[in-house]
């Protein structure tokens, strides 16, 4: 069934973007009809330059933690690429404390990864809850509004096709893409009453010598 049948057989089914320059955005994801909040936000000065000189000068980094608000910083303070990177840390306890406030969780899965191509290349959804992206720097994810995805084109339903042939959107111009340093909650199929409306998205293209830094959080408990 195609993505317009099922919205004209439930309407309720529909789902949309909350999207603000404010970060109480983020707590619009428990709203039934929302599969992805954003917070349009810029890292400090500090930071990004902080940033900038991890992708610059680091050929790999891939931390995985689980990690409390009060143990992040001194858990990612301990990796000797980012030992001298206070505003970045800092950036990134923020999050998480962030994160496990509003899901009211004592901790959180952080994974911080620098990347030089795609890690998810074609569009996909997430069965978990929810998790939270951030592209701290270099182009950031993109992702489909519900209306424009075609979900009976997805994963092995594309049966190998390319994003742009397997008619999992109409039209190019469907394609939207957060920027470096916004902040959002991607609903996924895991989260309640929301399996066949959970956001899709992928991974960016990266051009050559072109580095992005992204960090995920995710329930572990």
């Amino acid at each position: 069934m195609s993505n317009q049948a099922i919205l004209e057989n439930n309407t309720a089914l529909f789902r949309r973007a909350a999207i603000s320059d404010q970060p109480n955005i983020l707590a619009d994801i428990y709203q039934d009809d929302v599969n992805i909040a954003i917070w349009q936000n810029e890292l400090s000065e500090l930071a990004t330059q902080q940033t900038n000189d991890l992708r610059q000068s680091s050929e790999h980094l891939n931390m995985v933690l689980a990690a409390t608000p009060d143990n992040a910083m001194a858990q990612l303070m301990e990796n000797h690429a980012l030992a001298d990177k206070t505003a970045l840390c800092q950036h990134i306890q923020i999050l998480l404390d962030m994160f496990c406030t509003l899901f009211e969780l004592k901790r959180a899965g952080l994974r911080l990864t620098l990347l030089d191509k795609a890690m998810c290349p074609k569009f996909h959804v997430d069965k978990i809850p929810c998790r939270l992206v951030s592209t701290l720097g270099g182009p950031a994810t993109e992702w489909l509004a519900f209306e424009d995805v075609d979900y009976t084109k997805l994963g092995l339903a594309s049966v190998g096709l390319s994003d742009d042939e397997s008619g999992v959107y109409l039209h190019e111009n469907a394609i939207q893409q957060m920027q470096s340093g916004d902040v959002a909650l991607l609903k996924g199929s895991g989260w309640q009453n929301n399996q066949d409306a959970a956001l899709v998205h992928r991974s960016p293209h990266v051009a050559n010598n072109e580095k992005r830094l992204v960090i995920t959080l995710d329930f572990i408990d």
